[in-house]
């Protein structure tokens, strides 16, 4: 239980990136700064307490290994930031959220054995809540979709279904924390890559920036990160996506209770039964087994 919900609070912390992006984008703080910047100080978080585990050195190839995994977490969120730039955010989330049954598929196909019934149920009631969450059915929900915004949508579920995928399976000997530091370096360096790290140099950071890309690393980086290496070993990539369904309905609550923003009957309705979906599956196997207890 412990690591269910640790990968549920990790999913919860990536729910509040959203809102915090907002509030940047409107201090006019560009793409580039915000993604740069959350990525440096979650390199920079991550490696300080990491430094005091290096005691157990950990192979290069395991770090490499690591930093490519991380790779999956820089591009999950640039891909999704410039989405952004297409389509709105209800329709962007929407679109990310298809990492739940992409992450179902891949542990499908890797373990030759389908899906038990309570686990496509619960699909079904994620992607039903997210439609509703996301405000699809609201009005003029399906004219705001545009091609380039659909495919960076779609592509940054892929991303994040792969660091589901392999966040639990990459050097899992590897301490937790070292391990959530290697895949920091590798987010950093594509990020710098694509966006060249110019808020160091032009006083962006201490003009305002630093406190709003602090909380993107603190709640994008450093938590999911850490809370994900623990508990996906744990509970496998399948699981770990139906869980990671808790960031839509942490999206709703914080634009609701910071930014003020309205929230339809349909999008309450939708968080409602996306958290359903979330609960069925634990709920049942723990039911099988209190009745496999009786039973034997």
């Amino acid at each position: 239980m412990r690591y269910i919900l640790l990968v549920f609070l990790g999913a919860c912390s990536y729910g509040i990136l959203s809102t915090i992006v907002k509030l940047a984008y409107k201090q006019g703080y560009s793409p580039a700064e915000v993604i740069g910047g959350q990525m440096f100080l979650g390199f920079v978080l991550t490696w300080i307490p990491a430094l005091f585990f290096l005691r157990t050195k950990p192979s290069l190839r395991q770090l490499l290994l690591l930093a490519v995994v991380g790779l999956t977490v820089g591009s999950t969120g640039i891909l999704y930031y410039n989405a952004l730039q297409y389509i709105p955010a209800s329709i962007a989330i929407v679109l990310l959220f298809q990492f739940t049954w992409m992450g179902v598929l891949i542990e499908a196909v890797m373990t030759h054995r389908m899906p038990g019934k309570e686990t496509i149920f619960s699909l079904l009631l994620l992607l039903t809540g997210t439609l509703l969450a996301g405000g699809i059915f609201e009005s003029g929900g399906l004219a705001q979709f545009h091609i380039l915004g659909v495919i960076f949508g779609l592509l940054s579920a892929v991303s994040f279904t792969l660091f589901i995928l392999f966040s639990g399976k990459t050097a899992i000997a590897v301490n937790p924390w070292i391990r959530s530091s290697s895949m920091a370096t590798g987010s950093f360096l594509l990020a710098s890559l694509i966006y060249p790290p110019v808020f160091l140099f032009n006083g962006a950071l201490l003009d305002g920036l630093f406190p709003y890309v602090l909380l993107l690393a603190f709640f994008g980086i450093l938590i999911p990160t850490v809370f994900f290496n623990y508990g996906m070993p744990h509970i496998g990539p399948g699981m770990g996506a139906i869980l990671g369904a808790a960031e839509l309905p942490m999206a709703v609550l914080s634009s609701y209770v910071i930014l003020n923003e309205s929230v339809s009957i349909l999008q309450v309705s939708g968080v409602v039964v996306i958290l359903l979906g979330i609960i069925l599956p634990e709920w049942l196997r723990q039911r099988n087994i209190r009745r496999n207890k009786a039973t034997s």
